[in-house]
């Protein structure tokens, strides 16, 4: 492991300022060049699955910005679709899905789970060759119960109701795809780590829509069960749980998975991001839209996270993805003013 990959040392509790910084989405529509791959691709899945391709685009923003960590670029969904069901991305609209039932959970395919992606596996190989030596490799998933909500939805919605309903009334069949979901999402992690990925990062982004007892039993101990499964074969290697709109419950999800970071969506305080840090590194929590509105808005955001958070572990990214309508003028000012910040 390069000593200078200052992302690695952050996440074992070493505090590093100013701090690496990388974006969520930071491959994405908001740049013209990835738009012009996009439109070359055809189908998003396309782009996912072309290891040419998935590693020009993940490459952009790192050869624009100089980001400290690339993330590789895919999606949550290719779980789902490698274990054979349909998944298509229409635009305007986002993913579809035919949801799955009841009967179809215990008869999820997963013989050539490990066959379907493969491209992505080869896409890790071929970025962690490509990539400069300083820079830290992000390998993903998505957390069994924001997966769970599209594959039983067949599309995103504002509050998760399909998916709450369906567990409330299938409890067995529910907890069984969650299970199936994260022994598959575990054994994906640990194939991306095996290619090179440095870190993996585990997505909630629907973990705010639950009561106490489902977080629990829906977020937690799925991802508690990955992050036990990844150790088990590499103990070394750091994990960043981001269980978006936990409030509260963040302390509680860190504890209990044993997760390395913790990504932090922008609604928490900072004195309570401050008392999370004090059990391990952070990553955030900078509002996208605060990048979209440049200018002070963006300056004093980002000059409250270093104040606050710096001293201590920190990495440096937004409370969520990137919009597509940022300014690619506003990126390179957060970038000069995390870059040149001083204590």
């Amino acid at each position: 492991m390069p000593p200078n990959r200052i992302m690695l040392d952050v996440l074992k509790g070493k505090a590093h300022f100013p701090p690496p910084l990388w974006m969520m989405r930071q491959a994405g529509r908001y740049l013209p060049e990835y738009r012009e791959t996009r439109r070359r691709a055809g189908s998003f899945l396309d782009l996912c699955y072309d290891p040419d391709l998935a590693v020009e685009v993940t490459l952009q923003p790192i050869e624009r910005f100089g980001f400290d960590a690339s993330i590789l670029f895919s999606d949550i969904l290719v779980v789902p679709h490698a274990l054979g069901r349909d998944v298509r991305f229409e635009e305007g609209r986002g993913p579809l899905l035919t949801p799955i039932t009841a009967p179809e959970i215990a008869a999820l395919e997963s013989k050539l789970f490990h066959v379907n992606l493969e491209p992505v596996y080869e896409t890790v190989r071929r970025l962690r060759a490509k990539l400069p030596d300083e820079t830290t490799l992000i390998g993903f998933c998505g957390a069994p119960w924001t997966v769970a909500t599209y594959m039983i939805a067949g599309h995103g919605t504002p509050d998760q109701a399909p998916a709450r309903l369906f567990a409330y009334r299938e409890p067995a069949a529910f907890q069984r795809l969650l299970k199936v979901l994260a022994d598959h999402s575990a054994a994906y992690l640990i194939r991306q780590i095996e290619a090179g990925a440095d870190v993996v990062q585990i997505f909630d982004s629907w973990s705010g829509v639950l009561d106490g007892a489902c977080f629990e039993q829906f977020c937690v101990q799925p991802v508690a069960v990955i992050v036990r499964q990844i150790r088990a074969v590499h103990p070394d290697v750091p994990i960043i749980g981001f269980p978006k709109g936990a409030g509260a419950r963040y302390q509680t999800y860190r504890q209990k998975t044993g997760v390395t970071g913790l990504g932090i969506d922008w609604t928490v305080p900072l004195e309570a991001a401050k008392d999370l840090q004090r059990l391990g590194a952070v990553q955030g929590n900078l509002d996208p839209l605060r990048l979209v509105a440049g200018g002070k808005a963006l300056s004093d955001g980002v000059e409250a996270i270093l104040e606050a958070l710096g001293e201590g572990p920190l990495i440096f990214n937004l409370g969520h993805g990137i919009t597509p309508e940022t300014p690619i003028a506003h990126v390179e000012a957060m970038v000069r003013q995390v870059r040149s910040a001083t204590r």
